[in-house]
């Protein structure tokens, strides 16, 4: 129990004890003001953390722009369920089209050639005339003439349909002895199964391109007479992906230490069975090629336990060139350790640091708050870099330096400037902190023409892949994690390329088996999503782009 001293009793007291006891009070207060403050820090960074919260629950976030081609979603029980599709994209008075094609680019009209003959969609033509008889009744005898033929086109939906293939393969025997002969026949994609190129490339497309979870597919052949499991679907994928995709997602993994420039992220995902606790958190890490390198695009997984820093060293083992990174700690210490790595910044991680700073500021003191000021400045930063995206690597350097370095340098000594002058407990110190440690990060793109200002490219990578493994079923198994790894990188690549991945994946099921023997891996190049000697059909009609 503390003491309690009367007037009396203090002015009796001696001036040396006097001062003791005061100076004890004294120490005593900063310590309490110093738990006081500490308490209304992490007030203050739970109630930034509530706001933050409820404005990612409930508001619209700043980093998402409006996309009225986006159909809305929800997730139930980790299923993707779409909902209210044709009331967000309905619009009753809109025309109808002309006609249900692409805006593609065609070759220059040939002399002589109707429009329908350069569709890129095959035409089947149905004639309509009149006879002779018809003819001489309506106009008389040698009174009409022939004029163009006047054209009516629609566009007819042909649904999939499942057929049997059925193989009769000639058996010869030797009369003279025991001797027998087949004639030459395609071998089972997977041996003791009966599933082909086409079915094995209708589920991974449906699967991994279009995020449709096992059991819907499993429906879906159930309306065309199929009776496939989930189960029997997974196993195909798993063999699929180690017996045939593997060989050209391991041919990619060398190609993409060719390139300058890549960028990589990484997201949790669970895998119920390996050999840990269920629920446990393990990692796929994605890798692709620089954004500005416009072709030859290349995406890729990597499934992993953990997000140790062992498994980008790994995999990077043998690249030299600059990799792009959203800040992860792990990146900048392979770079102390490989030499010929160099790691860049990503400006849209900076960005969102500041949003998140200022989302907590009412709206209507927002614009006095120099947290604005530094958007504004980031924002001019990107608007002068997006112009330069049609630039060569030459011309977007020059411009960089003369352009967009002045308005680098200009946000960095206004950040050195006022970063004493805020509180070091708010989500603003935490920007302010973040930026000016990746300072060395975030100024790598202005030295090198090839180097994009942000990591965006990965994150859209890996998008797909974070709605997909929500309604993944084959992840169960770390056989499964690595066959999803090797399948969606490759469906992540074929779409980078401008490839449909149904076709592309068929075309890779029927031609790879036929290579199962070899030991020289050269025949691959002519499996590449760019080679030439792909089947033109496989390729997607690019689109004209409304100037």
């Amino acid at each position: 129990m503390a003491v309690k001293y009367a007037k009396e009793q203090l002015n009796k007291l001696d001036k040396d004890f006097i001062i003791e006891l005061f100076l004890g009070l004294q120490e005593q207060l900063e310590g309490l003001n110093g738990q006081t403050q500490a308490l209304n820090d992490k007030m203050q960074l739970l109630m930034e953390q509530v706001i933050l919260g409820n404005k990612n629950r409930f508001g619209r976030s700043s980093e998402k722009m409006s996309d009225p081609e986006q159909i809305c979603f929800m997730e139930v029980d980790g299923n993707i369920v779409f909902f209210n599709e044709a009331e967000a994209v309905c619009d009753l008075k809109a025309p109808e089209p002309d006609n249900l094609e692409l805006n593609v680019s065609k070759k220059k009209k040939q002399s002589g050639k109707k429009a329908a003959d350069i569709s890129r969609l095959p035409v089947l033509r149905i004639d309509h005339y009149l006879s002779l008889e018809e003819l001489t009744e309506e106009l008389g005898e040698n009174g009409w003439k022939q004029l163009p033929d006047a054209i009516s086109r629609c566009y007819k939906f042909i649904p999939a349909k499942v057929e049997v293939e059925e193989h009769h393969i000639g058996v010869y025997a030797s009369k003279k002895d025991e001797h027998m002969v087949k004639a030459p026949h395609p071998k089972n994609l997977l041996h003791g199964s009966l599933v082909s190129p086409s079915l094995g490339a209708a589920i991974i497309n449906g699967k991994y391109v279009n995020a449709v979870p096992l059991y819907r597919l499993e429906k879906e052949f159930e309306r065309y007479g199929l009776a496939i499991s989930r189960q029997n679907m997974a196993n195909w994928m798993i063999r699929l992906g180690g017996e045939y995709l593997g060989v050209m997602y391991d041919y990619l993994h060398e190609l993409l230490y060719d390139y300058h420039v890549i960028q990589t992220d990484e997201t949790p995902v669970l895998v119920n069975k390996d050999g840990r606790k269920a629920g446990s958190k393990s990692w796929m890490w994605g890798y692709r090629s620089g954004y500005l390198y416009k072709e030859r695009q290349i995406v890729l997984y990597e499934y992993q336990r953990t997000r140790k820093q062992s498994h980008p060293r790994t995999f990077l083992k043998n690249y030299s060139g600059v990799c792009v990174t959203d800040g992860y700690q792990v990146y900048h210490s392979l770079e102390n350790e490989l030499e010929d790595l160099r790691v860049a910044g990503c400006w849209v991680h900076c960005r969102r640091k500041f949003n998140d700073a200022l989302e907590l500021i009412p709206k209507e003191h927002q614009k006095e708050s120099i947290l604005f000021l530094i958007m504004k400045q980031i924002q001019a930063i990107s608007r002068e870099e997006k112009k330069l995206s049609e630039l060569s690597s030459e011309e977007r350097l020059v411009q960089r330096q003369l352009v967009v370095k002045p308005l680098v340098d200009a946000l960095f000594v206004y950040l050195k400037q006022n970063q004493n002058k805020i509180s070091k407990s708010n989500k603003m110190h935490e920007a302010f902190t973040y930026t000016l440690n990746q300072e060395r990060y975030l100024r790598v793109f202005l030295e090198d023409g090839d180097v994009p200002m942000d990591n965006n490219a990965s994150e859209r990578a890996i998008r797909g892949f974070c709605i997909g493994k929500k309604n993944w079923e084959m992840i169960d198994t770390i056989n499964g994690a690595n066959s999803s790894a090797i399948i969606y990188s490759i469906a992540e690549t074929a779409k980078a390329n401008n490839l449909k991945p149904y076709d592309y994946f068929e075309h890779l099921l029927t031609e790879l088996p036929k290579h199962a023997d070899d030991t020289n891996r050269d025949f691959l190049a002519s499996l590449l999503p760019w080679s030439e000697t792909l089947p033109e059909y496989i390729r997607k009609a690019k689109k004209i782009e409304n100037k």
